[in-house]
């Protein structure tokens, strides 16, 4: 909840902030049921009249699911998977086949060249229906992709938000992992199989 509380009050007084580098661009956190509801607010916002034109939205590199970087955001995926780009490309082609207005998939971020791969996507909110859905659909999946492969690396808080996304949307069906103990594990006898 404080959460949103911080996002709601930066949203309310973004304006009087005059950023002085690149563009006016605003950036906040939220988890998926909270991005769906921003990017829908927003479309909705322009399709009242509210907002005067189409507003554009991404996200962040640091985010969930958009990067393979095996000594920052992915530094925590401890199944061995971290020095792939498979979540990045797998964001990447579903945030296109979802509807993004545009789609990246590019190299660097920070940590080097050929050390890490993004996946972007931007999503132009125009006020129509199709927007919306577009925005429903191409933003769960860019939450819920990253949660799935954290989820089946042991990391407990993305199996609660994967477990939770599952239940929010009946036609998200994610395989859950199943763990072996470390005590099972060491009591098994790997050199009779040679």
């Amino acid at each position: 909840i404080s959460h949103y509380r911080d996002n709601l009050t930066w949203i309310r007084t973004a304006g009087p902030n005059k950023l002085v580098v690149g563009s006016q661009a605003r950036i906040l956190y939220a988890d998926c049921p909270g991005r769906m509801a921003i990017a829908v607010a927003m479309n909705n916002a322009v399709a009242s009249g509210r907002l005067q034109g189409p507003v554009a939205i991404s996200r962040d590199h640091h985010d969930v699911s958009g990067t393979d970087s095996p000594y920052r955001e992915t530094a925590n995926i401890i199944d061995g998977s971290r020095f792939t780009a498979d979540m990045a490309v797998h964001t990447f082609a579903g945030s296109a086949c979802r509807g993004a207005t545009w789609v990246a998939l590019h190299n660097g971020g920070g940590v080097g060249w050929g050390e890490v791969i993004n996946g972007g996507f931007g999503l132009v909110l125009d006020g129509s229906a199709d927007a919306e859905r577009r925005a429903r659909a191409m933003l769960q999946w860019d939450v819920t992709n990253g949660m799935a492969r954290r989820c089946w690396s042991e990391n407990a808080n993305a199996r609660v938000g994967i477990t939770e996304a599952m239940k929010a949307n009946a036609k998200l069906n994610v395989t859950l992992p199943c763990f072996a103990s470390d005590d099972l594990l060491a009591s098994l006898n790997f050199d009779s199989v040679k």
